[in-house]
């Protein structure tokens, strides 16, 4: 076994994609592949209804006894924030890794993501890190630092790197996998 993985042994990991999944050569689809961690597959990612992807989150979460740590992208990281806020069941996420949140409430969001406004900015009730680039097109970097700050998780910077996506060049991101393992750490778990 991956020695960067022995913490995350007895913890089910969840990959929450965002706005229309996540492709090939994304880091998420990557992760899948090599680590079988588990991606929450929605119902509709085109028009994507929040109330659905919040309810599809509670029952994947409670689908197994095991701790989660969330490893969100885009879209994915709202998803977070939202059942933060709304479901009963968070004391079973561990750690959340948030990254490149999008500002939904823009005046260019399409219209297929209005539903996701406005944003839940809400402190989460669990442990967790943001990811955000300085040049992401679908969030200015200010705007990305108001909505980590109002969620009160903690803040890393990956530079000029657009989405953070499989257009950023990321590979198998390592740096994020390593974020995911201190988060296991910090929630001490085995």
């Amino acid at each position: 076994m991956d020695n960067t993985l022995i913490s995350l042994h007895d913890t089910r990991v969840l990959l929450l994609p965002g706005w229309l999944d996540s492709g090939e050569g994304h880091w998420q689809t990557r992760w899948e592949q090599l680590y079988g961690f588990e991606c929450v597959q929605q119902a509709d990612w085109v028009w994507p209804r929040r109330g659905d992807w919040l309810a599809r989150l509670d029952e994947v979460v409670l689908a197994d006894d095991r701790p989660v740590l969330l490893a969100a992208h885009s879209l994915g990281c709202h998803l977070v924030a939202a059942w933060s806020a709304w479901s009963r069941h968070t004391s079973r996420v561990a750690g959340a890794l948030l990254v490149a949140p999008p500002d939904t409430e823009r005046d260019d969001t399409p219209p297929q993501l209005h539903s996701w406004r406005p944003m839940v900015l809400e402190p989460l009730k669990f442990t967790a890190c943001a990811v955000v680039s300085s040049d992401d097109p679908f969030c200015d970097d200010a705007r990305a630092r108001d909505i980590c700050a109002r969620w009160r998780v903690g803040l890393r910077t990956a530079g000029a790197r657009g989405h953070l996506n499989a257009d950023s060049g990321l590979g198998d991101w390592p740096e994020g996998l390593d974020l995911l393992k201190q988060l296991s750490t910090a929630a001490a778990l085995p």
